[in-house]
């Protein structure tokens, strides 16, 4: 039971801590399209990005995938910025025939952050056999930390047009736009060539 805390707590606080918080604005932007009553769907994105985010883990725990760091850390607000800039494009029609390529997104951008936690893992879980145990059991503190922070969007976003009267597109648009500043400065920050 013990190691089943450890690692779940790993998972979790990987997706919660502050300095890390590449996970978050990737999250902001993959649910803020969405109102708090479409919360399955949502759900169902979080889910298929930590499957790709556990198989690249997976992966490179057994040592089949080994992908260059500062790649891995150029491509990760890559992906936020891609995905907050379809959200701006397509602002005017929220998340309307939207489903299909967010779930693209959620899945192959989670395969995408899982490489940038794998040489930690593998550190983490050092020699062991049995990785896959460690690895299912860091996969649902992922997703729990992922599920609070979805959450949290939507009721947010929920307030802010309900309370403040602030239309829908608007909600998208300022908010995606804040984490395209962000993962646009990340981007410069990690620039690989």
């Amino acid at each position: 039971m013990n190691e089943f805390i450890f690692y779940f707590k790993m998972g979790l606080f990987h997706v919660l801590d502050i300095k890390a918080y590449d996970h978050i604005l990737f999250l902001i932007v993959l649910a803020i399209i969405y109102q708090f009553k479409q919360w399955k769907k949502v759900l169902w994105l979080i889910t298929l990005f930590t499957i790709g985010h556990s198989i690249t883990l997976a992966l490179s725990a057994y040592g089949i995938l080994n992908v260059r760091a500062d790649l891995v850390e150029f491509l990760i607000p890559l992906t936020i910025f891609i995905t907050g800039l379809m959200n701006v494009l397509t602002a005017k029609k929220a998340s309307v025939g939207k489903e299909n390529q967010n779930l693209f997104f959620a899945l192959f951008f989670g395969l995408i952050h899982g490489l940038g936690f794998s040489n930690y893992f593998k550190i983490m879980i050092g020699k062991t056999s049995d990785k896959l145990v460690p690895l299912l059991e860091f996969a649902l503190g992922v997703e729990a930390a992922q599920v609070i922070i979805v959450m949290l969007i939507l009721l947010v976003g929920s307030l802010v047009q309900s309370i403040f009267g602030v239309n829908r597109r608007d909600w998208i648009l300022v908010g995606s736009s804040i984490v395209i500043g962000f993962a646009f400065q990340m981007m410069m920050n990690r620039v690989f060539w």
